[in-house]
């Protein structure tokens, strides 16, 4: 293991001195929560720092995301490895770009601090909605979860960039990573530079673009062979998993952490399983924690290569004992069947023959919201229609839905949230919400007849009246 060098950064720093030791060019535009990021590589490169190469970073300003994102296309294309750093909005600007960067498999890296894209409103905070209308562009997608991460897949981003001939996004959360102050061990460039393979770095270079050695590309491509070329470039793309873990593990070798493709953590005879990328995935490990300590057999997978994504490596992560997987996905893709994460994590088990674990998905913290007891409720309102709408007593299906049901019972139990008493008892203003009134001589006065929605108390503080039919 190198000898530890401990300093406090946010995601953002991290990110950028991971990112200046392999960059030889920096296109920038700036827009929050990525702007540190630029902001950081044209200070350091204004006061004389080094990358790896023994040169300062050349950092370009453009006028617009677009314009940096072009610059990065056209840098790339000449032979210097390249990157910027963008959010939200200023990612959506880049993706005509990114077509081209990821189709050419040039080794550009894109640093994400993910952040909310506007819809019906304007949000400055973070969620993935950013980065997840990327996933198509051709870019491999390594996912941090703290600022810690950020500077190590931050490397190996670049990394792999090179090694692979592959353009990547770096993501992690806006806001909730990129501005988090933490004590890291920053990654030392002298053990970085050993790192690369400047064979593959070599040759990158002498493709570029040169007015001594002219060459065609870019060309328009008809029908005959548009597709072949589509679809031959998917040998490629099965090599890029294993040069990412190829790079993790450098990186496991000089720090002493463990990275993977996906990262198991909890018991490991679980039966129940989250899986879920970036800063959530550090509030899952202490949930974890905690309801293993009370007997239970659960357990993490945190993703850190979404893109391209390796159906052998994660099923490879699940526990032989896991019966039931929840998806968190941290965005909502209007009028789909399910998230993006979701749908990934479901077409892997049914490829890999793991037909015997019932998934099931569901958003959290879109704009950075957090996750309160009401947010939990509602789940548990869901499985309960679901339990009772479904037909079949027999059927894997509604016994799936059976259990998880039960199991968010004694969720809400240990967060101490209780279902208010309605069903027979007097009305009571405080608790039940009348909606509905009759007449019943088999029941006394002002009394509960019915209940059309559960009610809920945290403590003693109601977090959801209880909706009912009052008689008499």
């Amino acid at each position: 293991m190198a000898k530890k060098k401990l300093v406090v950064m946010d995601g953002n720093t991290a990110a950028a001195y991971a990112s200046y030791a392999f960059t030889e060019v920096a296109a920038i535009f700036p827009i929050t929560p990525s702007s540190v990021m630029a902001e950081k590589v044209d200070e350091w490169s204004a006061k004389g720092r080094t990358n790896i190469f023994g040169k300062p970073v050349e950092v370009i300003e453009m006028q617009s995301e677009a314009g940096a994102a072009g610059t990065c296309h056209g840098s790339l294309q000449a032979g210097a490895l390249t990157t910027t750093y963008t959010a939200s909005q200023g990612l959506l600007l880049m993706i005509p770009p990114m077509y081209k960067i990821g189709g050419e498999f040039l080794p550009g890296v894109f640093h994400i601090s993910c952040r909310t894209v506007s819809a019906h409103a304007l949000s400055i905070f973070g969620d993935h909605s950013d980065v997840m209308t990327c996933r198509m562009t051709g870019f491999g997608m390594l996912m941090s979860s703290s600022p810690q991460e950020a500077m190590d897949l931050g490397a190996v981003a670049h990394l792999s960039a090179i090694g692979g001939r592959y353009a990547f996004m770096h993501c992690f959360d806006g806001f909730r990573t990129s501005h988090e102050m933490q004590r890291i061990e920053a990654l030392d460039y002298d053990d970085l530079a050993k790192l690369v393979d400047y064979d593959q770095l070599a040759a990158f270079r002498k493709n570029g673009l040169n007015p001594e050695h002219p060459s065609t590309r870019g060309t328009t491509v008809n029908p005959d062979v548009f597709f072949q070329c589509k679809e031959g470039a998917n040998e490629k793309i099965a090599t890029i998993p294993g040069v990412v873990q190829h790079y993790m593990d450098e990186i496991n070798k000089l720090t002493g952490r463990d990275y993977k493709l996906f990262n198991y953590y909890g018991a490991p005879d679980a039966e129940e399983v989250i899986v879920i990328m970036c800063s959530g995935a550090e509030t899952v490990k202490d949930t974890v924690d905690y309801l293993n300590r009370k007997g239970r057999k659960v357990g993490m997978v945190q993703v850190h290569l979404y893109r391209p994504f390796s159906i052998r490596h994660f099923v490879d992560a699940i526990p032989a004992t896991c019966k039931k997987i929840a998806v968190l996905d941290r965005t909502k893709e209007s009028g789909s069947v399910g998230e993006p994460l979701y749908l990934d994590v479901q077409s892997a088990l049914q490829q890999a023959g793991r037909k015997d674990i019932v998934v099931v998905g569901g958003r959290y913290g879109l704009a950075s919201k957090d996750t309160t007891p009401g947010q939990i409720v509602a789940v548990y309102d869901n499985l309960e229609r679901a339990v009772a709408t479904e037909g079949d007593e027999d059927s894997p299906h509604k016994k799936g839905l059976e259990m998880i049901f039960h199991q968010y019972q004694e969720i809400l139990k240990k967060l101490g949230v209780t279902e208010i008493e309605a069903q027979g008892q007097p009305f009571d203003p405080e608790k039940h919400n009348a909606v509905m009134h009759i007449d019943d001589e088999n029941l006394g006065e002002n009394v509960v007849s019915q209940v059309f929605q559960a009610g809920f108390l945290l403590g003693d503080k109601v977090i959801r009246h209880a909706i009912v039919q009052v008689a008499n």
